[in-house]
């Protein structure tokens, strides 16, 4: 008999079986169950977008509908669930592939310890308001727990429909979820250990939970030991990751796309995401999703691997709308009118208690207010590894189905209101930015990264380029600039590259650049050009209008990776823009122009010399 949280929430609810004799045949469950979640969720989603709400609201009640907990058709619970699966593999592969280990090390100071303390800040909290409710410690901390962690799923569809993904405060955003999976994954191989201590009922055998395979402990083992397990196995299947995997699974890629076959090329990615993902829980306890966001890292070293990333991006769309689907298949509405103080409570935790902590924790690393807002608005929600916690500590006997029913009521209104938080953040920005001396306390201008040392020669500081952003573009553009000799400052987010520039000896300021603070400090007034390299170009009028009324002569150059975007800031004559495709396109228009001319030229020649 199939265990896990899917098939156990399926169970638990009474509705009785249709009639053997109008039940379609068992082969097609699985048909039926995509057909119905996906033909829903596209006449919800489509309801909702015509409505100006997000279509990830239709999809959540496309599940409501199909799920148990409703009268009439009830898809097959179990396989949503493992479909879903499919795409969050297929989801975080695609991550994997534009995020890289330099990537996740830089943001390395503020995603660690920010993500450890803030998971701390919302287990008290979870603990602390479920113990007043009268709750055992063991099912308060587990309840904790399940509030702690955000979706990685829903935060990338976020990102991507802000495309802020690979911008600084994307990036971080990111990194932060990747620790708490990895905290996430520990949590769910000791829980076992633990729940033994605290006098659960052990569990009989190894617990499949859909998205972590939970290896088993003995035992006799103690909880240290099954920690150190755990990390053994994690560092090991990195380590084979990032020393054999990278060196491997590209030479595979590009093995197959030398045979000219499209099919075998996006069988190879297929297969390379949903392999080293099942292979990563089977063999190392590692979770699906952690183990295909390490797929795509290792696959990013190959040249192919932004076709590899067009070739997944239509599957990803897909089986992540199965996600939303399945998501929403578990929830009991009756959950609403049974208990809505703490549902209320449930949800005050979720998308207020933590979105302050990670708030202040930000901030208290005196990064900018936009990224303590990005990351807040962020982990304003809980998904998936919610789910896999509270049905491990149902099964484990540590909490009762009501703790669970609460879990899903909160991850399924969180999500849906999520899109909501993001759009909320930029004009709560705005009204802290309009009052100068509250914006000054939160930017933390007393930082020292936020202000030129004094050593920098100010004959460097006259004319010169100031460079907003110092990611990919932004770094071979200064490497460029300063093989020529061109003074530049750069204004960057990140502080660690702050401080590695700094190191180089090249000068270099962090915060906003949409910040007049930061312009003046990069001395913007006697810069002869702006650049504006970031991925992330919202706050690029501002930086404009700061720029132009300090320096009205100056020169000024944006980049911008969105047709729409280019088109606004073309309309608004913000400067030259320089749009990514376009500039992609001049560029081997102008390699095929040369290539053709040579040829011509080679062919004159030689006919030239025929007639000699």
């Amino acid at each position: 008999m199939p265990t896990g949280p899917w098939h156990a929430e399926r169970a638990r609810f009474p509705f009785p079986d249709r009639p053997a004799e109008t039940r379609l045949p068992h082969e097609i469950g699985l048909i039926t169950t995509i057909a119905a979640a996906l033909g829903l969720a596209l006449v919800f989603g489509f309801v909702c977008a015509r409505l100006k709400a997000p279509a990830l609201v239709g999809y959540l009640l496309a599940g409501v509908l199909i799920g148990p907990a409703t009268p009439g058709f009830v898809a097959d619970v179990s396989l949503a669930g493992q479909l879903a699966e499919i795409g969050v593999m297929l989801l975080m592969f695609g991550v994997g592939l534009h995020f890289s280990l330099d990537d996740l090390l830089s943001v390395r100071r503020i995603a660690l310890p920010g993500a450890v303390v803030q998971i701390l800040f919302a287990t008290a909290l979870g603990a602390g308001v479920s113990s007043l409710w009268g709750w055992p410690l063991a099912g308060s901390l587990v309840f904790g727990l399940c509030l702690s962690v955000a979706s990685t799923v829903v935060l990338l569809r976020a990102l991507e429909q802000r495309g802020a993904l690979e911008s600084v405060n994307g990036r971080i955003a990111v990194g932060w979820l990747v620790v708490e999976d990895l905290v996430m994954v520990l949590v769910l191989v000791m829980l076992p250990a633990l729940a033994e201590a605290l006098g659960a009922a052990p569990p009989g055998s190894a617990a499949s939970t859909g998205s972590v395979a939970v290896a088993p402990v003995p035992a006799d083992a103690s909880l240290w030991q099954a920690l150190a397990a755990t990390l053994g196995r994690v560092t090991l299947f990195i380590a084979l990751m990032l020393l054999v995997g990278r060196r491997l699974f590209p030479w595979l890629l590009w093995q197959v796309a030398r045979t000219g076959s499209q099919e075998l090329f996006t069988l190879c990615v297929i297969a390379a995401a949903v392999g080293i993902a099942y292979g990563s829980a089977a063999l190392f306890g590692v979770s699906f999703a952690l183990g295909a966001f390490f797929a795509g890292m290792v696959l990013r070293g190959s040249a192919l691997s932004h076709r590899a990333a067009q070739e997944t991006l239509p599957l990803r769309d897909a089986f992540s709308v199965l996600f939303f689907v399945s998501v929403g298949m578990l929830f009991d509405p009756r959950v609403l009118i049974d208990a809505p103080l703490q549902v209320a409570a449930t949800l005050a935790i979720i998308i207020v208690g933590k979105s302050i902590a990670a708030f202040a924790l930000v901030l208290a690393m005196r990064y900018p207010l936009n990224t303590a807002l990005t990351v807040s608005a962020s982990l304003a929600q809980i998904g998936e590894f919610s789910f896999i916690l509270a049905g491990l500590g149902v099964g484990l006997g540590l909490m009762d189905a009501q703790a669970r029913n609460l879990v899903l009521a909160g991850s399924l209104i969180s999500i849906a209101l999520n899109p909501l938080v993001f759009r909320a953040f930029e004009p709560l920005q705005r009204w802290i930015r309009s009052r100068s001396a509250l914006a000054r306390r939160l930017e933390r201008s007393a930082d020292p990264l936020a202000e030129l040392p004094d050593t920098v020669d100010q004959a460097l500081l006259t004319r010169q380029v100031v460079l907003v952003g110092y990611g990919r573009v932004g770094r071979r553009i200064g490497e460029g600039l300063r093989a020529r000799g061109i003074p530049f400052v750069v204004a960057e987010q990140n502080r660690e590259i702050v401080e590695a520039l700094r190191q180089r000896g090249i000068p270099a300021v962090s915060g906003d650049a949409a910040e007049p603070a930061v312009l003046i400090q990069a001395h913007v007034a006697h810069a002869g050009v702006l650049v504006v390299a970031t991925a992330d170009t919202v706050g690029v009028r501002r930086m404009v209008e700061v720029a132009r009324t300090l320096n009205p002569g100056i020169q000024i150059l944006v980049r911008t990776h969105s047709e729409e975007e280019a088109a606004l800031l073309r309309r608004d004559r913000v400067g030259q823009i320089f749009l990514d495709e376009e500039e992609l396109a001049r560029a081997m228009g102008n390699c095929v122009a040369d290539a053709v001319m040579r040829a011509a030229a080679e062919r004159s020649g030689a006919v030239k010399d025929e007639v000699r």
